[in-house]
C-alpha cells in the first residue's frame, strides 16, 4: 500500500494539526458548562463537599480544561514550522470553528420529531421532560461560547505565534521553556477574559465581576499547567528531533 504522504514534516505537520483542531473542536462544543474547580478538590482531598473549598469562587469552563494541550501544540508547530505554520492552522480551525456555529444555529431550528420527544418525555425521575428545549438551551448558549471563542482564539493564537519567535529571536534555540511559557503568559491573559466577556457579558447575561473572577482562574489555570507541562514540550521536542532529526527547527 502507498504512503499518500512521504515527507516527514508534511507527517508531522499533519498530525500536529489535527490534534490541534480536534481539541480546539472539542473545547468549543463542551466549553458551555461551567464547572466548581472547588468541589473538585475539595472532594479529591476530603471526600466531604458540604464544606471548605466549595465555597471559594473557584468555577471555569469545561472547555478551559483541554485548552492548555492547544496552546502546547501551537508552541511546537511554532518551532519546527515557525509562523506561518501556527497562523495557516489557526485559521483553518477558526474557519471550522465557523463552520461548526453556522451547523448547530440549523440544527437548533429545525422542528424535532413527535416520537422523538415523547420518548424522552421521562426519566431520570423528571416528568414532562422537553428534550428539545434543553437541546436548544445547551447548543444556542454553545454559539455564544463559539463566536466568543472564535474572536479570542484568532486574536490569542496571533500574539502568542508573534511573541513565541520574538523570545526566539532573544534566546536562539536556547530556552525553549522561555518563549513556550512566556508566549503563553502573554497570549492567554487575553484569551481568557476576552472569550468570557463576548460569549457571556456581551452576548449573555453575566456581569463583569463574573467575567472576571471565572477568567482570573481561568487563566491561573493556565499559566499554572503550561508551567507544569514543561517536561511534555521537552520531551515532544526530543522525539520530533530524533524523528526528524537534529537542527530541524525553523
Amino acid at each position: 500500500m502507498k504512503t499518500i504522504i512521504k515527507d516527514k514534516r508534511s507527517h508531522l505537520y499533519l498530525l500536529l494539526s489535527a490534534f490541534f483542531i480536534g481539541n480546539a473542536l472539542l473545547a468549543e462544543l463542551t466549553g458551555v458548562k461551567i464547572f466548581s474547580l472547588g468541589k473538585v478538590v475539595q472532594n479529591l482531598f476530603n471526600g466531604e463537599p458540604g464544606t471548605g473549598l466549595q465555597t471559594l469562587p473557584l468555577n471555569m469552563s469545561i472547555g478551559v480544561v483541554i485548552w492548555p494541550l492547544v496552546f502546547i501544540t501551537s508552541d511546537i508547530l511554532n518551532e519546527y514550522f515557525g509562523r506561518n505554520g501556527v497562523r495557516k492552522i489557526s485559521f483553518i480551525t477558526a474557519a471550522l470553528i465557523a463552520y461548526t456555529s453556522i451547523f448547530l444555529l440549523t440544527a437548533t431550528r429545525l422542528p424535532a420529531a413527535d416520537f422523538w420527544l415523547e420518548n424522552n418525555r421521562t426519566g431520570g425521575g423528571v416528568d414532562n421532560f422537553d428534550i428539545n428545549f434543553a437541546y436548544n438551551a445547551v447548543f444556542r448558549q454553545g454559539i455564544n461560547i463559539i463566536v466568543g471563542s472564535l474572536t479570542a482564539f484568532l486574536v490569542s493564537q496571533l500574539i502568542d505565534a508573534y511573541a513565541f519567535q520574538y523570545f526566539k529571536k532573544i534566546t536562539g534555540h536556547r530556552y525553549l521553556w522561555l518563549r513556550a511559557t512566556g508566549s503563553t503568559v502573554i497570549s492567554q491573559l487575553i484569551d481568557s477574559f476576552l472569550i468570557l466577556w463576548v460569549a457571556f457579558n456581551l452576548l449573555g447575561n453575566w456581569s463583569l465581576s463574573q467575567v472576571f473572577q471565572v477568567g482570573m482562574v481561568q487563566y491561573v489555570y493556565k499559566v499554572s499547567l503550561a508551567i507544569l507541562l514543561t517536561p511534555v514540550i521537552y520531551l515532544m521536542h526530543y522525539i520530533i528531533d530524533r524523528y526528524l532529526g537534529k537542527g530541524s527547527e525553523v
